[in-house]
């Protein structure tokens, strides 16, 4: 039986780290072969519904993985592994 597709969201303005984190996020899943569904969250309504304060999060599964920083390729992979 196969592991059911992550939702993975992205919440953030669209900023430089935003975009980094992103790109990370897209790295580490296409390290693991995971299925996932990547999203990027830009409305800000949407992002408070998750209560974080900083930008950019990471939700994975509509649960808050970290927000506020950019982390490695490989911490991503440890958080979705």
């Amino acid at each position: 039986m196969g592991a059911s597709q992550k939702i993975i969201k992205v919440l953030g303005p669209g900023c430089a780290n935003c975009r980094k984190l992103a790109e990370n996020v897209r790295k580490a899943v296409e390290e693991l072969q995971v299925p996932a569904r990547v999203e990027k969250v830009t409305d800000i309504g949407a992002m408070t519904t998750y209560g974080i304060l900083m930008t950019p999060a990471l939700v994975v599964d509509e649960q808050v993985k970290l927000s506020g920083r950019v982390p490695s390729v490989e911490e991503l992979k440890e958080l979705l592994a």
